[in-house]
């Protein structure tokens, strides 16, 4: 039987512990629930990305929840050029073809915030930014940024709708509780786990 580095799907990994590459930057307490797919995230879950310093970043922040299979595109075009007559990346062979037709563009860096869900078997395409609070539906294509606290889902990832109101929002992107220190999370805890987001910043604002 092939070897599953996580016990049930109940169980899951803090990718910080698990993560070699330094282009890899993850947040304190996000973790990675792959039991479906059976590897670690930086194994399965992180396509194409270089360790070169300089190159493309993908970048996550803390307190995310990422599902089994959810993959994250990296290295920009990887060399294929749909502007060009071919999208051949020639460059990229082992063949002579006689001359240096890089076609590599890079899309910058991949940027989670924080408290991000990304469902399972979702793809990230190289160069999106994820804002904090956001939820990515299972097996949605996300190919653009997608705001604070707004939920997207399909292929290409479309917005249902945002998980609040625009000054819930402003209060929660005012607060960012996931900055706070552990003990100031702890006294919070019910709220945090609760919908009463106005009560939280009154109480945030009283400290």
């Amino acid at each position: 039987m092939e070897r599953n580095v996580f016990e049930s799907w109940r169980k899951s990994h803090m990718m910080k512990a698990h993560v070699t590459n330094p282009n890899l930057v993850i947040g304190e307490y996000t973790y990675y629930s792959g039991f479906y797919h059976k590897e670690h995230f930086q194994e399965y879950c992180v396509r194409y990305l270089s360790e070169k310093k300089g190159e493309d970043q993908l970048i996550i922040g803390k307190f995310c929840s990422i599902g089994s299979g959810a993959l994250f595109i990296m290295s920009g075009n990887q060399g294929h050029r749909y502007d060009w007559t071919t999208t051949y990346p020639f460059f990229y062979t082992d063949d002579d073809w006689g001359g240096s037709c890089d076609g590599y563009r890079p899309s910058g860096d991949t940027v989670i915030g924080n408290d991000v869900w990304i469902g399972t078997e979702s793809m990230i395409m190289p160069g999106v930014r994820i804002g904090d609070g956001a939820v990515i539906a299972a097996r949605a294509v996300v190919t653009k940024d997608v705001g604070p606290y707004t939920i997207v889902g399909g292929n290409p990832a479309k917005v249902i709708k945002k998980r609040f109101t625009d000054t819930q929002i402003s209060m929660l992107m005012e607060m960012r509780w996931w900055d706070w220190p552990e003990e100031k999370i702890k006294r919070y805890m019910k709220l945090l786990c609760s919908g009463r987001i106005e009560e939280l910043y009154k109480e945030h604002i009283r400290g």
